[in-house]
């Protein structure tokens, strides 16, 4: 994991929030092609198995704050630390990284793939009040903790 840290005076963001400006879009699109194409209800009729399906991945974060500090844990459950990168800059936390597909086999060939795979971004405004110098990243076990004092 790459922490690169550069400090900026120019925030404007009092809360950590995340910044995602095609979620919306995103969850519209999921729904007009439910309505549209239906579900049966079969066994391979999932959300993630449906090919029209506008899935991507996104990683699951909980932010918590304290007198002292701010941290961001995000669950990456089959990442290795070097598939993820932690960027400080302008204000912003970005989180990025991969999640990349690993053939077992030449011959094998999947009938089903549920889980997902590719690339992802999540960035989150940092509040006013973080020492950029400070935050601090540990990865264990597929999670990911950021520390960010105050």
């Amino acid at each position: 994991m790459t922490n690169q840290v550069v400090k900026s005076e120019d925030r404007k963001g009092t809360s950590l929030f995340s910044h995602d400006p095609f979620s919306a879009f995103r969850e519209e699109m999921n729904s007009l092609i439910d309505r549209v194409f239906g579900r049966s209800g079969g066994f391979f009729d999932t959300p993630s198995a449906t090919p029209f399906s506008v899935g991507q991945i996104t990683p699951s974060v909980d932010l918590h704050e304290t007198d002292k500090a701010y941290s961001l844990t995000a669950e990456l459950p089959g990442l290795d630390e070097k598939d993820v990168e932690l960027i400080v800059r302008d204000g912003l936390l970005t989180l990025k990284g991969e999640k990349r597909y690993e053939k077992k086999d030449e011959k094998d060939e999947a009938r089903v793939v549920e889980r997902h795979y590719g690339s992802f971004q999540r960035i989150f405004t940092l509040p006013s009040d973080v020492d950029d110098a400070e935050i601090e990243a540990k990865f264990d076990k597929g999670v990911l903790t950021v520390t960010m004092p105050k």
